[in-house]
Protein backbone atom coordinates (compact mmCIF):
# COMPACT_ATOMS: atom_id res chain seq x y z
CA UNK A 1 0.00 0.00 0.00
CA UNK A 2 0.96 3.66 -0.23
CA UNK A 3 1.98 3.77 3.46
CA UNK A 4 4.97 1.56 2.76
CA UNK A 5 6.35 3.79 0.01
CA UNK A 6 5.48 7.36 0.81
CA UNK A 7 6.59 10.05 -1.60
CA UNK A 8 8.18 13.06 0.05
CA UNK A 9 7.84 15.10 -3.13
CA UNK A 10 4.06 14.90 -3.32
CA UNK A 11 1.31 16.73 -1.45
CA UNK A 12 -2.32 15.95 -0.82
CA UNK A 13 -4.89 18.72 -1.25
CA UNK A 14 -7.91 18.74 1.07
CA UNK A 15 -10.66 21.18 0.01
CA UNK A 16 -13.79 21.42 2.16
CA UNK A 17 -16.74 22.89 0.24
CA UNK A 18 -19.15 22.73 3.19
CA UNK A 19 -19.25 21.99 6.93
CA UNK A 20 -16.84 24.72 8.05
CA UNK A 21 -18.05 27.61 10.25
CA UNK A 22 -21.53 26.05 10.05
CA UNK A 23 -23.55 22.97 10.89
CA UNK A 24 -24.51 20.94 7.82
CA UNK A 25 -23.75 20.45 4.10
CA UNK A 26 -20.59 18.51 4.88
CA UNK A 27 -18.71 18.09 1.59
CA UNK A 28 -14.97 17.51 1.19
CA UNK A 29 -12.63 17.12 -1.79
CA UNK A 30 -9.38 15.11 -1.69
CA UNK A 31 -7.06 15.70 -4.62
CA UNK A 32 -3.67 14.22 -5.56
CA UNK A 33 -1.98 13.29 -8.84
CA UNK A 34 -4.72 15.09 -10.78
CA UNK A 35 -7.37 12.78 -9.30
CA UNK A 36 -10.29 13.84 -7.10
CA UNK A 37 -12.09 11.77 -4.50
CA UNK A 38 -15.16 13.18 -2.75
CA UNK A 39 -16.05 12.46 0.86
CA UNK A 40 -19.77 12.97 1.58
CA UNK A 41 -22.02 15.59 -0.01
CA UNK A 42 -24.60 16.95 2.39
CA UNK A 43 -27.21 19.66 2.59
CA UNK A 44 -28.35 22.23 5.12
CA UNK A 45 -31.73 23.76 5.84
CA UNK A 46 -32.62 27.37 4.95
CA UNK A 47 -32.54 30.25 7.39
CA UNK A 48 -35.57 32.48 7.98
CA UNK A 49 -34.46 34.96 5.33
CA UNK A 50 -34.28 32.37 2.53
CA UNK A 51 -37.87 32.74 1.37
CA UNK A 52 -39.18 29.85 -0.72
CA UNK A 53 -35.91 27.91 -0.41
CA UNK A 54 -36.20 24.22 0.51
CA UNK A 55 -32.58 23.22 0.96
CA UNK A 56 -29.11 24.77 0.91
CA UNK A 57 -26.17 23.17 -0.90
CA UNK A 58 -22.50 24.12 -1.13
CA UNK A 59 -21.22 25.88 -4.22
CA UNK A 60 -19.72 23.10 -6.39
CA UNK A 61 -18.27 25.30 -9.13
CA UNK A 62 -14.87 23.72 -8.54
CA UNK A 63 -16.27 20.23 -9.10
CA UNK A 64 -18.16 21.28 -12.24
CA UNK A 65 -14.97 22.76 -13.66
CA UNK A 66 -12.89 19.71 -12.71
CA UNK A 67 -15.43 16.94 -13.25
CA UNK A 68 -12.97 15.05 -15.48
CA UNK A 69 -10.75 14.50 -12.41
CA UNK A 70 -13.48 12.92 -10.25
CA UNK A 71 -12.79 9.21 -9.72
CA UNK A 72 -15.38 8.44 -7.05
CA UNK A 73 -16.95 9.24 -3.70
CA UNK A 74 -16.90 7.70 -0.24
CA UNK A 75 -19.86 8.12 2.11
CA UNK A 76 -19.35 7.83 5.88
CA UNK A 77 -23.01 7.46 6.97
CA UNK A 78 -26.58 8.18 5.95
CA UNK A 79 -27.48 11.50 7.58
CA UNK A 80 -28.93 14.18 5.29
CA UNK A 81 -26.11 16.60 6.06
CA UNK A 82 -23.77 14.00 4.52
CA UNK A 83 -25.73 12.45 1.62
CA UNK A 84 -28.60 14.88 0.95
CA UNK A 85 -26.79 16.82 -1.78
CA UNK A 86 -25.60 13.90 -3.90
CA UNK A 87 -28.68 13.67 -6.14
CA UNK A 88 -28.48 17.40 -6.93
CA UNK A 89 -24.76 17.22 -7.73
CA UNK A 90 -25.28 14.28 -10.08
CA UNK A 91 -27.48 16.52 -12.22
CA UNK A 92 -24.36 18.66 -12.86
CA UNK A 93 -21.56 16.07 -13.13
CA UNK A 94 -21.06 12.32 -13.07
CA UNK A 95 -19.48 10.42 -10.18
CA UNK A 96 -18.15 7.07 -11.49
CA UNK A 97 -18.71 5.14 -8.25
CA UNK A 98 -19.99 5.83 -4.72
CA UNK A 99 -18.96 3.57 -1.83
CA UNK A 100 -20.78 3.59 1.48
CA UNK A 101 -22.46 1.60 4.29
CA UNK A 102 -25.52 -0.50 3.55
CA UNK A 103 -28.06 1.81 5.23
CA UNK A 104 -26.63 4.97 3.63
CA UNK A 105 -26.62 3.31 0.19
CA UNK A 106 -30.20 2.09 0.62
CA UNK A 107 -31.37 5.61 1.50
CA UNK A 108 -29.29 7.12 -1.31
CA UNK A 109 -30.60 4.68 -3.91
CA UNK A 110 -34.16 5.93 -3.38
CA UNK A 111 -33.06 9.56 -3.62
CA UNK A 112 -31.23 8.98 -6.89
CA UNK A 113 -34.13 7.10 -8.46
CA UNK A 114 -36.59 9.82 -7.46
CA UNK A 115 -34.30 12.49 -8.94
CA UNK A 116 -33.80 10.49 -12.14
CA UNK A 117 -30.00 10.35 -11.83
CA UNK A 118 -29.41 6.75 -10.79
CA UNK A 119 -27.72 6.10 -14.14
CA UNK A 120 -25.03 8.71 -13.45
CA UNK A 121 -23.18 6.68 -10.84
CA UNK A 122 -22.73 3.18 -9.43
CA UNK A 123 -23.53 2.47 -5.78
CA UNK A 124 -21.43 -0.11 -3.94
CA UNK A 125 -21.86 -1.15 -0.31
CA UNK A 126 -18.96 -1.67 2.08
CA UNK A 127 -18.54 -3.49 5.38
CA UNK A 128 -16.30 -2.85 8.40
CA UNK A 129 -12.56 -3.05 7.65
CA UNK A 130 -13.22 -3.36 3.93
CA UNK A 131 -10.79 -1.50 1.69
CA UNK A 132 -11.76 0.08 -1.63
CA UNK A 133 -9.70 1.78 -4.31
CA UNK A 134 -10.72 5.13 -5.81
CA UNK A 135 -8.78 5.80 -9.01
CA UNK A 136 -5.04 5.14 -8.82
CA UNK A 137 -4.37 7.50 -5.93
CA UNK A 138 -6.65 6.54 -3.04
CA UNK A 139 -7.25 3.39 -1.02
CA UNK A 140 -9.95 3.85 1.61
CA UNK A 141 -10.41 1.63 4.65
CA UNK A 142 -13.77 1.67 6.46
CA UNK A 143 -13.51 1.60 10.27
CA UNK A 144 -16.68 1.12 12.34
CA UNK A 145 -17.56 3.94 14.72
CA UNK A 146 -20.61 4.79 16.85
CA UNK A 147 -23.00 7.64 16.07
CA UNK A 148 -26.73 8.43 16.24
CA UNK A 149 -27.42 6.49 13.05
CA UNK A 150 -26.67 2.85 12.37
CA UNK A 151 -23.88 1.87 9.99
CA UNK A 152 -21.55 4.83 10.62
CA UNK A 153 -17.85 4.85 9.81
CA UNK A 154 -14.52 6.55 10.26
CA UNK A 155 -12.25 6.18 7.22
CA UNK A 156 -8.50 5.77 6.79
CA UNK A 157 -7.42 7.24 3.46
CA UNK A 158 -4.17 5.74 2.17
CA UNK A 159 -2.26 7.94 -0.27
CA UNK A 160 1.28 8.18 -1.58
CA UNK A 161 1.85 11.00 0.93
CA UNK A 162 0.69 9.02 3.95
CA UNK A 163 -2.44 7.94 5.83
CA UNK A 164 -5.11 10.53 6.55
CA UNK A 165 -7.91 9.57 8.94
CA UNK A 166 -11.28 11.29 8.65
CA UNK A 167 -13.35 10.65 11.77
CA UNK A 168 -16.74 11.16 10.14
CA UNK A 169 -19.42 12.03 12.69
CA UNK A 170 -18.77 10.03 15.84
CA UNK A 171 -19.18 9.64 19.56
CA UNK A 172 -17.73 7.00 21.88
CA UNK A 173 -20.60 4.69 22.87
CA UNK A 174 -19.38 1.66 24.80
CA UNK A 175 -22.87 0.12 24.93
CA UNK A 176 -24.31 0.72 21.42
CA UNK A 177 -27.93 -0.22 20.85
CA UNK A 178 -27.11 -2.45 17.87
CA UNK A 179 -24.09 -4.12 19.47
CA UNK A 180 -21.77 -2.76 16.77
CA UNK A 181 -18.79 -1.48 18.74
CA UNK A 182 -16.34 1.28 17.83
CA UNK A 183 -13.28 -0.35 16.25
CA UNK A 184 -10.68 1.20 18.55
CA UNK A 185 -8.21 -1.55 17.74
CA UNK A 186 -7.98 -0.60 14.08
CA UNK A 187 -7.58 3.10 14.94
CA UNK A 188 -4.78 2.21 17.38
CA UNK A 189 -3.05 0.12 14.72
CA UNK A 190 -2.96 3.11 12.41
CA UNK A 191 -1.75 5.30 15.25
CA UNK A 192 1.08 2.85 15.90
CA UNK A 193 2.13 2.74 12.23
CA UNK A 194 1.82 6.50 11.82
CA UNK A 195 -1.03 8.82 10.84
CA UNK A 196 -0.04 11.84 8.81
CA UNK A 197 -3.20 13.87 9.55
CA UNK A 198 -6.42 13.50 11.51
CA UNK A 199 -9.48 15.34 10.16
CA UNK A 200 -12.06 15.25 12.94
CA UNK A 201 -15.65 16.18 13.87
CA UNK A 202 -15.78 19.34 16.04
CA UNK A 203 -19.53 19.62 16.73
CA UNK A 204 -19.31 19.14 20.52
CA UNK A 205 -15.82 20.58 21.01
CA UNK A 206 -17.17 23.04 23.59
CA UNK A 207 -18.83 20.34 25.71
CA UNK A 208 -16.69 18.91 28.54
CA UNK A 209 -16.69 15.24 29.50
CA UNK A 210 -18.10 12.31 27.52
CA UNK A 211 -21.29 12.17 25.45
CA UNK A 212 -23.62 9.68 27.19
CA UNK A 213 -24.52 6.37 25.60
CA UNK A 214 -27.70 6.12 23.56
CA UNK A 215 -28.90 3.54 26.10
CA UNK A 216 -29.08 6.23 28.80
CA UNK A 217 -32.20 7.60 27.10
CA UNK A 218 -34.18 4.38 27.46
CA UNK A 219 -35.22 4.57 31.17
CA UNK A 220 -36.23 8.23 30.85
CA UNK A 221 -38.38 7.56 27.79
CA UNK A 222 -39.81 4.52 29.54
CA UNK A 223 -40.86 6.64 32.52
CA UNK A 224 -42.35 9.32 30.24
CA UNK A 225 -44.37 6.71 28.32
CA UNK A 226 -45.65 5.16 31.57
CA UNK A 227 -46.91 8.53 32.82
CA UNK A 228 -48.89 9.32 29.66
CA UNK A 229 -52.62 8.63 30.04
CA UNK A 230 -53.75 9.77 26.60
CA UNK A 231 -52.22 9.63 23.16
CA UNK A 232 -48.43 9.79 22.80
CA UNK A 233 -46.91 11.83 20.00
CA UNK A 234 -43.15 11.30 19.78
CA UNK A 235 -40.80 13.19 17.46
CA UNK A 236 -37.13 12.58 16.79
CA UNK A 237 -34.73 12.69 13.86
CA UNK A 238 -35.99 10.17 11.32
CA UNK A 239 -32.42 9.06 10.65
CA UNK A 240 -31.74 8.32 14.34
CA UNK A 241 -32.33 4.62 13.77
CA UNK A 242 -31.22 3.59 17.26
CA UNK A 243 -33.66 6.05 18.88
CA UNK A 244 -36.50 4.98 16.59
CA UNK A 245 -35.78 1.34 17.43
CA UNK A 246 -35.92 2.20 21.12
CA UNK A 247 -39.24 4.03 20.73
CA UNK A 248 -40.77 1.09 18.86
CA UNK A 249 -39.56 -1.29 21.58
CA UNK A 250 -41.16 0.91 24.25
CA UNK A 251 -44.39 1.10 22.25
CA UNK A 252 -44.60 -2.69 22.34
CA UNK A 253 -43.77 -2.74 26.06
CA UNK A 254 -46.53 -0.23 26.85
CA UNK A 255 -49.02 -1.93 24.51
CA UNK A 256 -49.43 0.97 22.11
CA UNK A 257 -50.07 0.76 18.38
CA UNK A 258 -47.66 2.85 16.29
CA UNK A 259 -48.87 5.29 13.64
CA UNK A 260 -45.94 6.61 11.57
CA UNK A 261 -46.35 10.12 10.14
CA UNK A 262 -43.90 11.84 7.80
CA UNK A 263 -42.35 10.66 4.57
CA UNK A 264 -38.75 10.57 5.79
CA UNK A 265 -39.73 8.60 8.91
CA UNK A 266 -41.61 6.03 6.83
CA UNK A 267 -38.69 5.77 4.42
CA UNK A 268 -35.97 5.29 7.04
CA UNK A 269 -38.01 2.73 9.03
CA UNK A 270 -38.71 0.72 5.88
CA UNK A 271 -35.02 0.57 4.89
CA UNK A 272 -33.80 -0.05 8.46
CA UNK A 273 -36.23 -2.95 8.91
CA UNK A 274 -35.24 -4.45 5.56
CA UNK A 275 -31.57 -4.37 6.59
CA UNK A 276 -32.23 -5.67 10.09
CA UNK A 277 -31.34 -2.51 12.02
CA UNK A 278 -34.90 -2.26 13.35
CA UNK A 279 -36.55 -5.44 14.57
CA UNK A 280 -40.26 -5.44 15.35
CA UNK A 281 -43.46 -7.24 14.34
CA UNK A 282 -45.53 -5.98 11.41
CA UNK A 283 -48.68 -5.72 13.52
CA UNK A 284 -47.05 -3.07 15.73
CA UNK A 285 -47.74 -0.58 12.92
CA UNK A 286 -51.24 0.59 12.04
CA UNK A 287 -52.49 2.71 9.12
CA UNK A 288 -53.16 6.34 9.93
CA UNK A 289 -56.69 6.10 8.53
CA UNK A 290 -57.61 3.79 11.44
CA UNK A 291 -56.36 6.20 14.14
CA UNK A 292 -59.85 7.24 15.26
CA UNK A 293 -60.76 3.60 15.94
CA UNK A 294 -58.14 3.19 18.67
CA UNK A 295 -58.52 4.30 22.31
CA UNK A 296 -56.17 7.14 23.24
CA UNK A 297 -54.14 5.13 25.77
CA UNK A 298 -53.31 2.60 23.02
CA UNK A 299 -51.92 5.14 20.53
CA UNK A 300 -48.35 6.22 19.78
CA UNK A 301 -47.85 8.60 16.86
CA UNK A 302 -44.22 8.63 15.66
CA UNK A 303 -43.66 11.75 13.62
CA UNK A 304 -41.13 14.00 11.94
CA UNK A 305 -40.77 17.66 12.90
CA UNK A 306 -38.37 17.69 15.85
CA UNK A 307 -36.67 20.77 14.37
CA UNK A 308 -39.81 22.81 13.68
CA UNK A 309 -39.46 22.42 9.90
CA UNK A 310 -42.36 24.31 8.24
CA UNK A 311 -43.66 21.35 6.21
CA UNK A 312 -42.91 18.59 8.73
CA UNK A 313 -45.83 16.62 10.13
CA UNK A 314 -45.59 17.80 13.75
CA UNK A 315 -45.39 21.45 12.67
CA UNK A 316 -48.54 21.04 10.60
CA UNK A 317 -50.23 19.30 13.54
CA UNK A 318 -49.27 22.22 15.80
CA UNK A 319 -50.60 24.69 13.21
CA UNK A 320 -53.88 22.79 12.91
CA UNK A 321 -53.27 22.16 9.19
CA UNK A 322 -52.71 18.41 9.26
CA UNK A 323 -55.62 16.64 7.60
CA UNK A 324 -55.76 13.57 9.83
CA UNK A 325 -54.35 14.52 13.23
CA UNK A 326 -55.60 17.24 15.58
CA UNK A 327 -54.18 17.96 19.03
CA UNK A 328 -56.57 17.33 21.89
CA UNK A 329 -56.62 17.66 25.66
CA UNK A 330 -54.68 14.83 27.28
CA UNK A 331 -52.14 14.32 24.49
CA UNK A 332 -48.49 14.00 25.51
CA UNK A 333 -45.92 15.21 22.96
CA UNK A 334 -42.33 14.07 23.46
CA UNK A 335 -39.41 15.90 21.77
CA UNK A 336 -36.65 13.28 21.78
CA UNK A 337 -34.23 15.68 20.09
CA UNK A 338 -32.58 19.00 20.84
CA UNK A 339 -32.79 21.93 18.39
CA UNK A 340 -29.77 22.24 16.14
CA UNK A 341 -28.28 25.76 15.88
CA UNK A 342 -30.65 28.05 14.01
CA UNK A 343 -33.80 26.04 14.70
CA UNK A 344 -34.48 27.01 18.32
CA UNK A 345 -37.12 29.67 17.55
CA UNK A 346 -39.05 27.34 15.23
CA UNK A 347 -39.00 24.53 17.81
CA UNK A 348 -40.10 26.80 20.67
CA UNK A 349 -42.94 28.15 18.52
CA UNK A 350 -44.13 24.61 17.79
CA UNK A 351 -44.03 23.72 21.50
CA UNK A 352 -46.04 26.82 22.41
CA UNK A 353 -48.74 26.02 19.84
CA UNK A 354 -49.03 22.43 21.06
CA UNK A 355 -49.36 23.52 24.69
CA UNK A 356 -51.97 26.15 23.85
CA UNK A 357 -54.12 23.39 22.36
CA UNK A 358 -54.02 21.35 25.57
CA UNK A 359 -51.10 19.00 25.02
CA UNK A 360 -48.49 18.21 27.65
CA UNK A 361 -45.09 18.69 26.00
CA UNK A 362 -41.99 16.92 27.32
CA UNK A 363 -38.78 18.55 26.09
CA UNK A 364 -35.41 19.87 27.20
CA UNK A 365 -32.01 18.51 28.15
CA UNK A 366 -33.00 18.12 31.82
CA UNK A 367 -35.54 15.41 30.89
CA UNK A 368 -32.80 13.05 29.67
CA UNK A 369 -34.80 11.97 26.61
CA UNK A 370 -32.11 12.87 24.09
CA UNK A 371 -28.35 12.49 23.81
CA UNK A 372 -26.09 13.85 21.12
CA UNK A 373 -24.57 11.72 18.39
CA UNK A 374 -21.32 13.71 18.53
CA UNK A 375 -18.41 13.19 20.88
CA UNK A 376 -17.63 15.70 23.62
CA UNK A 377 -14.12 16.77 24.61
CA UNK A 378 -13.06 13.49 26.24
CA UNK A 379 -14.31 11.52 23.22
CA UNK A 380 -12.32 13.81 20.94
CA UNK A 381 -9.24 13.30 23.13
CA UNK A 382 -9.60 9.53 22.75
CA UNK A 383 -9.71 9.87 18.95
CA UNK A 384 -6.54 11.97 19.09
CA UNK A 385 -4.82 9.58 21.52
CA UNK A 386 -5.56 6.49 19.42
CA UNK A 387 -4.55 7.97 16.06
CA UNK A 388 -1.57 10.06 17.30
CA UNK A 389 -1.53 12.23 14.15
CA UNK A 390 1.36 14.43 13.07
CA UNK A 391 -1.04 17.08 11.71
CA UNK A 392 -4.57 17.97 12.77
CA UNK A 393 -7.47 19.57 10.87
CA UNK A 394 -10.70 20.30 12.84
CA UNK A 395 -13.86 20.24 10.68
CA UNK A 396 -17.66 20.00 10.96
CA UNK A 397 -18.51 22.89 13.22
CA UNK A 398 -18.91 26.62 13.70
CA UNK A 399 -15.78 28.74 14.14
CA UNK A 400 -15.67 28.65 17.94
CA UNK A 401 -16.01 24.84 17.83
CA UNK A 402 -13.07 24.52 15.44
CA UNK A 403 -10.93 26.76 17.65
CA UNK A 404 -11.84 24.81 20.79
CA UNK A 405 -11.08 21.48 19.10
CA UNK A 406 -7.68 22.83 18.05
CA UNK A 407 -7.02 23.81 21.67
CA UNK A 408 -7.90 20.28 22.76
CA UNK A 409 -5.47 18.88 20.18
CA UNK A 410 -2.73 21.17 21.52
CA UNK A 411 -3.38 19.88 25.02
CA UNK A 412 -2.77 16.38 23.59
CA UNK A 413 0.67 17.37 22.36
CA UNK A 414 0.08 18.46 18.75
CA UNK A 415 2.02 21.70 18.10
CA UNK A 416 0.01 24.75 17.02
CA UNK A 417 2.03 24.97 13.79
CA UNK A 418 0.84 21.46 12.87
CA UNK A 419 -2.82 22.44 12.57
CA UNK A 420 -4.88 25.02 10.68
CA UNK A 421 -8.33 26.58 11.15
CA UNK A 422 -9.90 26.81 7.71
CA UNK A 423 -12.91 28.12 5.81
CA UNK A 424 -15.03 26.49 3.14
CA UNK A 425 -13.13 26.69 -0.12
CA UNK A 426 -9.64 26.78 1.40
CA UNK A 427 -7.08 24.52 -0.26
CA UNK A 428 -5.16 22.74 2.49
CA UNK A 429 -1.91 21.19 1.35
CA UNK A 430 -0.67 18.27 3.44
CA UNK A 431 2.82 16.91 2.85
CA UNK A 432 5.15 14.86 5.02
CA UNK A 433 6.77 18.00 6.42
CA UNK A 434 3.97 20.59 6.49
CA UNK A 435 0.28 21.47 6.54
CA UNK A 436 -0.72 24.86 5.15
CA UNK A 437 -3.37 26.82 3.26
CA UNK A 438 -2.13 27.38 -0.29
CA UNK A 439 -5.15 28.91 -2.02
CA UNK A 440 -8.90 28.93 -2.34
CA UNK A 441 -11.56 27.67 -4.72
CA UNK A 442 -15.04 29.19 -5.21
CA UNK A 443 -17.19 28.59 -2.14
CA UNK A 444 -20.57 29.67 -0.88
CA UNK A 445 -24.06 28.28 -1.23
CA UNK A 446 -26.52 27.14 -3.88
CA UNK A 447 -30.21 27.43 -3.02
CA UNK A 448 -32.84 24.94 -4.15
CA UNK A 449 -36.61 25.36 -4.24
CA UNK A 450 -39.41 23.14 -5.55
CA UNK A 451 -39.48 24.65 -9.03
CA UNK A 452 -38.63 22.73 -12.19
CA UNK A 453 -35.19 24.33 -12.46
CA UNK A 454 -34.47 23.88 -8.77
CA UNK A 455 -31.64 26.36 -8.21
CA UNK A 456 -32.60 29.80 -6.93
CA UNK A 457 -30.62 32.70 -8.37
CA UNK A 458 -29.17 35.15 -5.85
CA UNK A 459 -31.04 38.03 -7.49
CA UNK A 460 -34.30 36.12 -7.13
CA UNK A 461 -33.61 35.55 -3.44
CA UNK A 462 -32.81 39.25 -3.03
CA UNK A 463 -36.14 40.16 -4.60
CA UNK A 464 -37.95 37.70 -2.30
CA UNK A 465 -36.24 39.24 0.72
CA UNK A 466 -37.17 42.71 -0.49
CA UNK A 467 -40.78 41.65 -0.97
CA UNK A 468 -40.87 40.22 2.55
CA UNK A 469 -39.29 43.29 4.09
CA UNK A 470 -40.88 46.19 2.21
CA UNK A 471 -43.63 44.80 -0.05
CA UNK A 472 -44.36 45.70 -3.65
CA UNK A 473 -45.80 48.62 -5.62
CA UNK A 474 -47.22 47.81 -9.06
CA UNK A 475 -48.31 50.46 -11.56
CA UNK A 476 -49.93 49.80 -14.96
CA UNK A 477 -50.38 52.68 -17.42
CA UNK A 478 -51.93 52.64 -20.93
CA UNK A 479 -50.80 55.28 -23.46
CA UNK A 480 -52.26 56.34 -26.85
CA UNK A 481 -50.47 57.62 -29.97
CA UNK A 482 -50.67 61.21 -28.70
CA UNK A 483 -48.64 60.43 -25.59
CA UNK A 484 -51.68 60.68 -23.35
CA UNK A 485 -52.99 58.33 -20.68
CA UNK A 486 -56.02 56.37 -21.87
CA UNK A 487 -57.21 55.84 -18.32
CA UNK A 488 -56.13 56.43 -14.77
CA UNK A 489 -53.09 54.23 -13.96
CA UNK A 490 -53.83 51.11 -11.90
CA UNK A 491 -51.82 51.32 -8.67
CA UNK A 492 -51.58 48.40 -6.24
CA UNK A 493 -49.70 48.21 -2.95
CA UNK A 494 -48.90 44.79 -1.50
CA UNK A 495 -47.31 44.56 1.92
CA UNK A 496 -46.15 48.19 1.93
CA UNK A 497 -46.23 49.63 5.44
CA UNK A 498 -46.84 53.36 5.12
CA UNK A 499 -48.79 56.21 6.59
CA UNK A 500 -49.75 57.52 3.18
CA UNK A 501 -53.39 57.33 2.10
CA UNK A 502 -53.37 54.79 -0.80
CA UNK A 503 -55.98 56.81 -2.68
CA UNK A 504 -53.91 59.98 -2.39
CA UNK A 505 -50.79 58.04 -3.45
CA UNK A 506 -52.64 56.78 -6.54
CA UNK A 507 -53.69 60.30 -7.47
CA UNK A 508 -50.13 61.55 -7.05
CA UNK A 509 -48.79 58.77 -9.29
CA UNK A 510 -51.46 59.65 -11.88
CA UNK A 511 -50.30 63.27 -11.98
CA UNK A 512 -46.63 62.21 -11.98
CA UNK A 513 -47.03 59.96 -15.05
CA UNK A 514 -49.09 62.59 -16.93
CA UNK A 515 -46.35 65.16 -16.34
CA UNK A 516 -43.55 62.72 -17.21
CA UNK A 517 -45.36 61.76 -20.43
CA UNK A 518 -45.67 65.38 -21.56
CA UNK A 519 -42.02 66.07 -20.81
CA UNK A 520 -40.73 62.86 -22.44
CA UNK A 521 -42.99 62.48 -25.50
CA UNK A 522 -41.07 64.80 -27.81
CA UNK A 523 -37.80 63.03 -27.00
CA UNK A 524 -39.10 59.51 -27.68
CA UNK A 525 -41.41 60.14 -30.70
CA UNK A 526 -40.87 61.38 -34.26
CA UNK A 527 -43.11 61.72 -37.37
CA UNK A 528 -43.35 58.80 -39.80
CA UNK A 529 -44.83 58.36 -43.28
CA UNK A 530 -47.79 56.18 -42.26
CA UNK A 531 -49.41 58.90 -40.19
CA UNK A 532 -48.56 57.39 -36.83
CA UNK A 533 -45.48 58.63 -34.99
CA UNK A 534 -42.43 56.44 -34.53
CA UNK A 535 -42.15 55.88 -30.77
CA UNK A 536 -39.24 54.40 -28.83
CA UNK A 537 -41.42 52.57 -26.32
CA UNK A 538 -38.46 51.08 -24.47
CA UNK A 539 -36.97 54.50 -23.83
CA UNK A 540 -40.36 55.86 -22.74
CA UNK A 541 -40.80 53.03 -20.28
CA UNK A 542 -37.29 53.59 -18.93
CA UNK A 543 -37.99 57.31 -18.37
CA UNK A 544 -41.37 56.76 -16.68
CA UNK A 545 -39.90 54.01 -14.47
CA UNK A 546 -37.14 56.35 -13.35
CA UNK A 547 -39.59 59.10 -12.41
CA UNK A 548 -41.77 56.59 -10.54
CA UNK A 549 -38.84 55.15 -8.55
CA UNK A 550 -37.61 58.61 -7.58
CA UNK A 551 -41.12 59.62 -6.52
CA UNK A 552 -41.59 56.51 -4.36
CA UNK A 553 -38.20 57.03 -2.75
CA UNK A 554 -39.35 60.50 -1.64
CA UNK A 555 -42.86 59.37 -0.70
CA UNK A 556 -41.81 56.23 1.19
CA UNK A 557 -38.55 57.17 2.95
CA UNK A 558 -36.43 54.36 4.42
CA UNK A 559 -38.57 51.78 2.63
CA UNK A 560 -37.53 49.96 -0.50
CA UNK A 561 -40.52 48.16 -2.02
CA UNK A 562 -40.15 46.15 -5.20
CA UNK A 563 -41.47 48.28 -8.08
CA UNK A 564 -43.29 46.70 -11.02
CA UNK A 565 -44.15 49.14 -13.84
CA UNK A 566 -46.13 48.02 -16.89
CA UNK A 567 -46.51 50.34 -19.87
CA UNK A 568 -49.24 49.32 -22.29
CA UNK A 569 -48.80 50.78 -25.77
CA UNK A 570 -51.55 51.11 -28.42
CA UNK A 571 -52.71 47.76 -29.81
CA UNK A 572 -52.04 48.66 -33.47
CA UNK A 573 -48.34 49.28 -32.68
CA UNK A 574 -47.64 45.61 -31.95
CA UNK A 575 -47.22 44.71 -35.61
CA UNK A 576 -45.01 47.72 -36.29
CA UNK A 577 -42.63 47.71 -33.37
CA UNK A 578 -41.40 45.24 -30.80
CA UNK A 579 -43.70 45.48 -27.83
CA UNK A 580 -41.86 46.31 -24.59
CA UNK A 581 -42.20 43.71 -21.88
CA UNK A 582 -43.24 44.50 -18.31
CA UNK A 583 -40.15 45.53 -16.38
CA UNK A 584 -39.38 44.83 -12.72
CA UNK A 585 -37.29 47.59 -11.22
CA UNK A 586 -35.68 47.13 -7.82
CA UNK A 587 -35.30 50.36 -5.94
Amino acid sequence: MFTEQTNSNQALKVIPLGGLHEIGKNTCVFEINDEIMLLDAGLAFPTDGMHGVNIVLPDVTYLRENSHKIKGMIVTHGHEDHIGGIAFHLKQFDIPVIYGPRLAMALLEGKLEEAGVSDRTELRTVRPREMVRIGKSFIVEYIRNTHSIADSFTVAIHTSVGVVIHSGDFKVDHTPIDGEFFDFQKLAEHGERGVLCLISDSTNAEVPGHTPSERSVYPNLDRTFAQADGRLLVTTFASSVHRVNMILDLAKKHDRAVFVVGRSMLNVIAHARALGYIKCEDDLFQPLKSLSQWPDHKVLILTTGSQGEPMAALTRIANGSHRQIKVKQGDTVVFSANPIPGNTIAVVSTIDKLMMQGAKVVYGKDKGIHVSGHGAQEDQKLMLALTRPKFFLPVHGEHRMLVKHAETAQSMGIPAENMVIINNGDIVEIAQDHIQIVGQVPSGIELVDSSRNGLVDRDVLKERQQLAADGMVSVAAAVNWNGELIAKPAVHLRGVANSTDPERLGQSIHRLIETALRESWAAVSSPSQNGLPHVDWQELQYRLEGELRRFLKRELPKRYPLVVFLLQQPADSINKLDQPQPTVAVS
